[in-house]
């Protein structure tokens, strides 16, 4: 049976500052890979944190259906922020638990709404 990945990363230059992001989908069976898209983009101006979010964002949004998939990132960041964090923050109203604004609200709020159309396991992997 097939099984759905999306390998995601993204990168500043100086943080805050360029930067940008990328995303690959890849269908496989076992080590055959079935189908494979990649996304890219980016930002004159902005963070390492944003740029990750959005790859994992745009690999969600380019899904035509609903659909069971594993998105491996070398984010800490996006990983607690889906894991750990973000019932917390929708509880609160969008704030951390010391009251503050959720950084980069925005983006979070759109990730929760694409990955709540799919199934998504979160696999943590270390980076570079």
């Amino acid at each position: 049976m097939a099984e759905l990945f999306a390998y995601t990363d993204g990168a500043c230059s100086g943080n805050p500052g360029p930067g940008g992001w990328g995303a690959v989908l890849v269908a496989r069976d076992g080590d055959e890979i079935l189908k494979e898209r990649e996304l890219s983009g980016g930002e004159p101006a902005t963070t390492n944190n944003r740029m990750e979010l959005m790859a994992a964002i745009a690999a969600l949004e380019a899904l035509e259906r609903p659909s069971r998939l594993t998105v491996v990132t070398d984010s800490a960041y996006l990983r607690d922020g889906v894991m750990r964090w973000i019932h917390g923050w929708k509880r609160n109203g969008w704030r951390t638990a010391d009251r503050k604004p959720v950084k980069n609200e925005d983006l979070w709020r759109r990730l929760d709404a694409v990955a709540g159309r799919h199934e998504v396991a979160w696999d943590w992997v270390k980076g570079h």
